[in-house]
C-alpha cells in the first residue's frame, strides 16, 4: 500500500565532531562515544515481524544489496550480543506490505557476538507522498533492555532526493546517509554500525498514569508501553514510538513527533499531540488534544 493513500483512507562517511561527537575509524567500522540519531517511525511499522535475515519474498525482483553492520554500547566501542534489529521498507512497487501474513520485505534478527547483524533486500526506490518525494530508506528498530529502543532510517548517498525530504536533510541523519558498495560477487552492500545511547528510565507506574485510550476530535489516540517506548497509534494505526524526555513529554525523532501530558482538576489525563506528516516544511504538523475515557 503506497504511503499517501494509506494515510488519507483510514552516508557520508565524514563526521563532524561538533555535531557527533568523538568519532573515528579504527580499521574496520566506525566507534566513537555518540549514540546513532533517531528518525521517526512513518506509519508502516508492523510489531512481529518474523524472525529471518532474508527479507526478500521469492519470486520478487529487485537489485539485492546486503545490509550489515555492528551494534554498539553506548561507549561506542563494545559490542552489543543479543540485540533486537528490526528492518522494513517498500518493494520495488513501492508498495508496503501491511497486511499480509508473508510480512514481505519485514524481518528480524538478534546480534551475534561481537554484535554483528545483517539482512539481505532489495535497494528500496523513492517514492512520492503526494506533498513531495521521500528518498529511498529503510526503516530500523533496534531494541536492548539496557538502552534506550532506537527507531530510525537508513538513506542512501547521491539520492537526488534527500536535500528534499525533512527528515534526510537534516543535520541529525548526516551519519545515515550511507554509500553503497559492491561486495566481490557484484552485489551491492551498505554498511550500518550503530551506538545506542542509555535509556531515560521511567517506571512502571509512569507509564500507566499516561497509558489508555483517548478521545480526540477526530477519533482516538492509544498509548501504551512496548520495551521503554510509550507506542502511539491513531484511530487504529502505530504512528510513532516515542521516549520519554521529562516533564510528562514523550518525543521521537527531532522532538516534531511528541505527546505532552497534564492531568486536570478532575485527575482527568489529558494529551496534546504534534504529529508529522511529511510535507516538504512543517506545514503538515498534525495538532491534536484528547482526553482519556479509558486507563490501561
Amino acid at each position: 500500500m503506497k504511503r499517501r493513500s494509506f494515510i488519507t483512507t483510514t552516508s557520508m562517511t565524514a563526521f563532524s565532531i561538533a555535531a557527533f561527537g568523538s568519532i573515528s575509524w579504527n580499521g574496520k567500522y566506525f566507534e566513537g562515544n555518540t549514540p546513532t540519531t533517531s528518525d521517526i517511525l512513518g506509519p508502516f511499522y508492523r510489531p512481529n515481524a518474523p524472525m529471518r535475515s532474508d527479507l526478500i519474498p521469492p519470486g520478487v525482483h529487485g537489485t539485492i544489496a546486503h545490509l550489515t553492520g555492528r551494534i554498539f554500547r553506548d561507549d561506542g566501542s563494545t559490542a552489543l550480543a543479543g540485540v533486537l534489529v528490526e528492518a522494513w521498507q517498500c518493494d520495488a512497487d513501492r508498495v508496503y506490505d501491511n497486511t499480509s501474513d508473508e510480512f514481505r520485505f519485514r524481518g528480524a534478527v538478534k546480534t551475534q557476538s561481537d554484535g554483528y547483524y545483517s539482512f539481505n533486500t532489495i535497494l528500496p526506490p523513492p517514492y512520492n507522498t503526494g506533498s513531495g518525494w521521500r528518498p529511498a530508506h529503510i526503516h530500523m528498530r533496534i531494541s536492548n533492555p539496557e538502552h534506550q529502543d532506537l527507531i530510525t532510517q537508513i538513506y542512501f548517498k547521491d539520492d537526488p532526493h534527500l536535500k528534499d525530504d525533512p527528515s534526510s536533510s537534516s543535520p541529525e541523519a548526516i551519519q545515515r546517509i550511507l554509500p553503497i558498495s559492491k561486495t566481490a560477487s557484484g552485489e551491492h552492500q551498505v554498511q550500518f554500525d550503530i551506538t545506542m545511547s542509555k535509556a531515560f528510565q521511567l517506571s512502571d507506574e509512569g507509564f500507566k498514569k499516561v497509558s489508555g485510550l483517548y478521545q480526540l476530535e477526530n477519533g482516538t489516540a492509544e498509548f501504551y508501553r512496548n520495551n521503554n517506548l510509550l507506542m502511539m497509534r491513531i484511530n487504529g494505526q502505530i504512528m510513532e514510538g516515542l521516549s520519554y524526555r521529562g516533564n510528562n513529554t514523550f518525543e521521537a525523532a527531532k522532538g516534531v513527533n511528541k505527546a505532552v501530558f497534564s492531568f486536570n482538576d478532575k485527575a482527568e489525563a489529558l494529551v496534546a499531540i504534534s504529529l508529522w506528516d511529511y510535507p516538504e516544511d512543517r506545514s503538515g504538523l498534525r495538532k491534536m488534544k484528547g482526553t482519556r475515557f479509558l486507563k490501561y
